[in-house]
């Protein structure tokens, strides 16, 4: 991969730093996964995969969720290794800064994405699951609340990425970009 001009960006960015952006945010994909499924699925018991699907049988299927919840966890641990992998290969690539703050930020964002994308396909879509169908108030207001939390951390992790000297375009650089481009 060659070095980006100083001037380029992506998503308000400078391009140097987009290998990291992934990186993390994939890898905050699947430790969303995680957090989802270990602490409201198995510590809390909130839910399971398809434990409110219209057809009781499968519903209480308890082998069955087991099962989803199983294939929930490889997806989450599939997107875990391939968030560590291009980790590591953004860190070989010598232009790319070594920010802690970038890294964090793009892991929030990557579990916002998680959170909204599961709560709008599983939560609403496919009405598989509901984050506490046996909690206080109705149903929707924790779907809600779960699809909000997302929007927060999507918000949040991409303010931290630019807020980021090291990735964030500076007004001369910009400026340098605009000369080349006249």
């Amino acid at each position: 991969m060659r070095k980006p001009d100083e001037t380029e960006t992506w998503l308000g960015i400078q391009k140097i730093g987009r290998p990291l952006v992934v990186a993390g945010t994939v890898l905050g994909v699947g430790l969303g996964g995680f957090f989802d499924g270990i602490v409201l699925h198995q510590l809390l018991q909130w839910h399971n995969m398809v434990s409110s699907y219209p057809d009781p049988s499968v519903a209480n299927d308890f082998r069955l969720n087991v099962v989803a919840d199983g294939l929930f966890h490889t997806m989450a641990y599939v997107f875990t290794i391939l968030g560590v992998s291009l980790l590591l290969r953004a860190w070989r690539l010598s232009f790319v800064p070594a920010s802690r703050r970038t890294l964090f930020g793009s892991v929030i964002l990557g579990w916002g994405i998680f959170n909204v994308v599961e709560g709008i396909v599983d939560h609403q879509l496919l009405g598989i699951h509901h984050v506490w169908p046996a909690g206080p108030g109705p149903v929707l207001l924790w779907d809600a609340a779960f699809l909000l939390w997302g929007l927060l951390f999507i918000g949040g992790g991409y303010a931290i990425v630019r807020g980021d000297a090291a990735v964030t375009p500076t007004p001369q650089r910009e400026q340098a970009g605009q000369e080349q481009t006249s």
